[in-house]
């Protein structure tokens, strides 16, 4: 048995004669919790409405479980769908809104008060089926329609934006209640979205798509730890990103050039050695000198000027300006701040080479 729920083989979309998804090939297993992540018009959401059928594929073709859907109606490909806008009826109760799609398709009563209560038990809303939409918190109104996408128990679920309507609080908390709940269910999750914590948080595989194509593609800690370009570096979590040229350092390291200055960074990722064009420094992976539990022997040590110092609350971000008047951004720990030297002081960074990693473009 074909244990890919959907594929797309070398699918193109375009609009006017404008490409906007580009020869995209793409597997996703059964059970996988797959996010597909990018900037507005990077053509992700243009990728969703392709799986769904509602918009047709310029070139390639879109399977699921093994059979071609290009032909195939939105309403008989047996897939979920959950949008930022929920749609709840306002008139209906949960629980008719949760059977509506079951009504639609002739179910008969019985099987439909089955499923609609097995999917309000799996999000978490029995006791709530006699209510109506405008009694339901956000995060509550989120839940129905989770709920009324998979009462009809469709093989894969596709999410866009869904979260992007709550606050930032029920917003990470719904992150953790929609991975268990496909971890529950065992279904294929496919999700859009522009939140790259998001993506971070709830995804067994990160796709990053850009201008069409897809950038890369991984584990999320694999793409945060090893970005392949400038653009994944830069999309993914915070980081300094300095133009570079690499020359051989021995074995095991590169040397990196930092242009249009003195500085020389080591770096222990030798992957990339013949393109690399630039390097990526995490915030977090720079360590202030002052802090006695930092190792003598980073092998990296840059001094600078702090230029700005802002409290995030369980961080301090510094700015910190070194040679060639380039800036790096320092993240460290608030219960440091007794040993931050003050504004406009000299400081000392330490950058471990494993945390210096080189990008191709």
């Amino acid at each position: 048995m074909n244990n890919i729920d959907i594929e797309l083989v070398s699918v193109s979309k375009s609009f006017a004669g404008i490409p906007v998804v580009k020869d995209l090939n793409l597997k996703i297993p059964q059970g996988e919790f797959v996010s597909i992540l990018g900037p507005s018009g990077c053509g992700k959401t243009t990728t969703l409405n392709m799986i769904a059928g509602f918009n047709t594929p310029s070139a390639g073709d879109i399977r699921v479980r093994g059979k071609s859907q290009n032909r195939v109606p939105p309403e008989r490909r047996n897939l979920g769908l959950v949008f930022q806008n929920y749609a709840l009826f306002p008139h209906m109760t949960v629980a008719e809104n949760v059977g509506f799609g079951l009504r639609m398709r002739g179910t008969s009563r019985s099987d439909i008060a089955v499923a609609v209560d097995a999917a309000l038990r799996s999000v978490r809303l029995d006791g709530l089926a006699a209510r109506y939409p405008k009694a339901l918190s956000g995060g509550q109104q989120q839940r129905v329609a989770l709920a009324r996408a998979i009462a009809p128990r469709p093989s894969v679920l596709l999410l866009d934006e869904p979260l992007s309507n709550l606050d930032l609080k029920l917003r990470e908390a719904m992150r953790i209640e929609l991975k268990e709940i496909q971890e529950q269910l065992g279904m294929t999750f496919v999700y859009v979205t522009h939140d790259q914590e998001e993506a971070m948080a709830m995804s067994d595989r990160i796709v990053v798509m850009w201008q069409g194509v897809i950038a890369q593609q991984g584990e999320p800690v694999s793409i945060y730890r090893n970005p392949a370009t400038r653009f994944v570096a830069d999309f993914i979590g915070r980081s300094n990103i300095l133009p570079v040229k690499a020359r051989n350092g021995g074995p095991g390291f590169l040397d990196l050039l930092v242009d249009g200055t003195p500085i020389v960074l080591r770096s222990s990722h030798t992957g990339r050695s013949t393109s690399v064009a630039s390097c990526c420094i995490r915030p977090e992976s720079i360590a202030l000198m002052t802090d006695p539990a930092i190792q003598a022997g980073l092998q990296n040590r840059l001094d600078g000027v702090i230029k700005r110092i802002v409290n995030l609350g369980a961080q301090l971000e510094l700015l910190v300006e070194i040679s060639g008047g380039l800036n790096l951004t320092v993240l460290v720990r608030s219960g440091l701040s007794g040993r931050v030297p003050e504004l406009a002081s000299t400081v000392t960074l330490g950058i471990d080479p494993q945390e210096v990693l080189v990008l191709s473009d």
